[in-house]
């Protein structure tokens, strides 16, 4: 599949938030359901110090509960997440209730990588990593994005870093 990186992202508003791609919720609800794992166990415990009901049954209803509610949960929170790229640099905002909101000043970047695993490549979605100076260890990674928006987004402020380290 050819990217087309001719075309570039338009630096947008500074009110103007772009939402992930739907297409990328059944992957965030794939790794939301991975909370199956902390309701099961204490629910065989339970089952096994009470004796009101059997595990065989308790462990399989609190893993589905579990499951379901962490699926739930990561889809909110996919349908929730939000990125901008203005001329100040690259933001990511998160939640709803409790909003969190990452801003990268173009001077902060350091290098971009994309990454795709199988699933992501199935769904022609990425996962953009801003590394930016700091600590050892400082960067923003927005999964769920579409591929070709994110190697737009990866050009785009690889080419604004450029632009800025030659003034």
């Amino acid at each position: 599949m050819q990217i087309d990186t001719d075309t570039p992202i338009p630096l947008a508003p500074t009110d103007a938030w772009q939402a992930l791609p739907a297409r990328g919720a059944w992957l965030a609800a794939l790794g939301g359901a991975a909370l199956l794992f902390p309701f099961a166990f204490p629910a065989f415990f339970v089952a096994r110090a009470t004796d009101m009901v059997s595990p065989w049954l308790a462990v399989p209803v609190a893993a589905g509960v579990g499951a379901l509610l962490g699926a739930w949960v990561a889809v909110k929170q996919h349908r929730r997440t939000r990125w901008r790229l203005d001329d100040r640099g690259f933001a990511v905002r998160r939640g709803n209730w409790w909003q969190s909101e990452t801003h990268v000043p173009i001077s902060r970047v350091q290098h971009l990588d994309v990454k795709r695993g199988p699933l992501e490549r199935s769904a022609r979605l990425s996962t953009l990593v801003v590394h930016t100076a700091g600590t050892r260890m400082a960067a923003v990674s927005l999964s769920g994005l579409d591929a070709d928006d994110a190697e737009r987004l990866r050009e785009r402020l690889a080419t604004q870093v450029d632009h800025d380290d030659a003034l």
